[in-house]
């Protein structure tokens, strides 16, 4: 089930509200539950085959919770935590990665096996890396409620489940534990909405109207077509605003969902696109898979407690191993990589002393090429990211720096064919820039409207109404599409 939906907006959205705070006028526990079974209800919709697994992944990690918990020892809370991480892990290598490593075997061995490769459940990564966090702050003794419906609630709460953020328990148990999460707030009903508004915005309109553009230039790379420079530069440029507000557009949407049940998200998306270098830009990109890759993978090889050549290595295998978790393809295996190059090149880089500029030019000067350093080697991996192989990436970059485009319609025929305007996505192009770089984050945008709301709070049922017309409209436009498109990081 998605968001954009009609059949989430006004049948699903409802019904667990209004049972939400109904029960949790009588029980704070069984409002809990309630939404615990919801949330179980709507990731059905979406990949009714995979419940099962679901549900048994969070029977299993409660239980060996349970066991870290009540060990005796530190050496039996380890094996604990390890049988766990190991059984997390390898239903995950199953179903993500199996495929990928028969088709690579296959390669080295010059034959076919007998092995076809199982789908991709919905949202594997994420409830995977959620509960490997919750059994390894167990096993440091940062856990301290053991409910079963609210730790089933943790994971399952629908509007992280399917495509993050990456949760640790710390951040909701407080949240289920407090009387005033169960009672009607009309201030976050009111700031939930128009978040919720302004993410299905993003999607609906900006996301979903730039994608065929970038759909058009990759997927002519992949059939072997050459591009020209232009038909390159807007490929690479429209999947890099479609990626930024399909991804934002679902922050805000799982952020503002979460708002009207008085439940607080932790930001995971701050205006990547103004990053001066590239680890500002993974401080501000996907925050809490950045987090939990530092946290449980950089830090645990040693990060930098151990000379510089093992910082750049910790650095360089920690990206890859990001870039495999995002899919199981070369293309998201070199696309880490060469996020990890660019994090060494910026410490050594760093590294190096320089005296600041003093001059407000030159100071300016500096900023602004250091931006558009790093938003040109996003674009480059991005790149990689998207295509489908190695040679049509390899298309695509070489269209970028081939001399012979033109800005006339005849002379970028693959936009042509496919009725798209060029001018139109050149503004577009453009205004998106303008808007990355320029305009506040909706993270900024929702603390606003709670002051706001907070001193006002007369104008929250005014703030409910604005929404839900603008809300009513975007679903009906989403809807009265030929078909409605998932979220990129559905696929995760």
């Amino acid at each position: 089930m998605l968001f954009t939906t009609a059949q989430f907006v006004f049948v699903f959205l409802p019904l667990s509200f209004a049972v939400f705070f109904l029960l949790g006028r009588f029980s704070t526990y069984w409002a809990a539950a309630s939404l615990f079974v919801a949330s179980v209800v709507f990731y059905s919709v979406s990949s009714l085959p995979f419940t099962a697994l679901l549900l048994v992944s969070i029977a299993l990690n409660f239980w060996i919770g349970g066991r870290i918990n009540a060990a005796s020892s530190p050496s039996a809370a380890r094996m604990w935590l390890t049988i766990g991480i190991v059984a997390d892990m390898l239903a995950l290598a199953y179903f993500k990665y199996a495929g990928f490593l028969a088709s690579n075997l296959e390669l080295a061995i010059g034959s076919e096996l007998a092995f076809e490769a199982p789908p991709l459940p919905v949202g594997i990564s994420f409830f995977t890396f959620t509960q490997i966090a919750y059994l390894v702050d167990t096993y440091k003794r940062h856990v301290t409620e053991y409910r079963a419906a609210h730790y089933g609630l943790f994971v399952t709460f629908f509007p992280h489940l399917v495509a993050g953020p990456v949760l640790h328990h710390a951040q909701m148990m407080p949240q289920f534990q407090d009387d005033a999460t169960y009672r009607m707030s009309s201030r976050n009903i009111a700031v939930g909405l128009l978040i919720f508004t302004l993410g299905l915005f993003k999607k609906v309109v900006i996301a979903d109207g730039i994608s065929p553009y970038a759909d058009a230039s990759f997927n002519a790379a992949a059939d072997g077509q050459s591009l020209t420079m232009l038909e390159g530069w807007v490929g690479a440029l429209a999947y890099t605003f479609q990626l930024y507000f399909d991804f934002s557009g679902y922050s805000d949407m799982a952020i503002g969902l979460s708002r009207i049940f008085n439940i607080q998200l932790p930001f995971n998306f701050n205006s990547p696109y103004k990053s001066l270098n590239i680890s500002d830009f993974w401080r501000r990109w996907h925050i809490s898979l950045s987090t939990f890759l530092r946290d449980y993978l950089y830090i645990s090889m040693g990060g930098n407690r151990h000379g510089k050549f093992r910082r750049y290595a910790n650095l360089f295998i920690t990206m890859l191993l990001g870039g495999l978790w995002h899919g199981a393809s070369w293309t998201f295996v070199f696309w880490g990589a060469l996020h990890g190059a660019y994090l060494m090149v910026q410490h050594a880089f760093s590294a190096l002393r320089f005296e600041r500029p003093k001059n407000v030019f030159a100071l300016a000067l500096g900023r602004s090429s250091a931006w558009l350093l790093t938003f040109l080697a996003v674009v480059v991996a991005w790149v990689f990211f998207r295509a489908t192989s190695f040679d049509a990436a390899q298309e695509v970059l070489r269209s970028m720096v081939d001399g012979s485009a033109s800005l006339e319609f005849a002379a970028n025929p693959i936009f042509w064919n496919s009725g798209l305007s060029i001018p139109r996505v050149l503004v577009a192009c453009s205004v998106l820039m303008l808007s990355v770089v320029a305009l506040p984050n909706s993270n900024w945008m929702g603390e606003r409207m709670l002051d706001f709301f907070a001193k006002r709070l007369w104008m929250a049922a005014i703030g409910i109404g604005v929404a839900a017309v603008f809300v009513t409209f975007l679903v009906v436009v989403n809807e009265s599409r030929d078909a409605v498109s998932a979220f990129i990081y559905f696929n995760f």
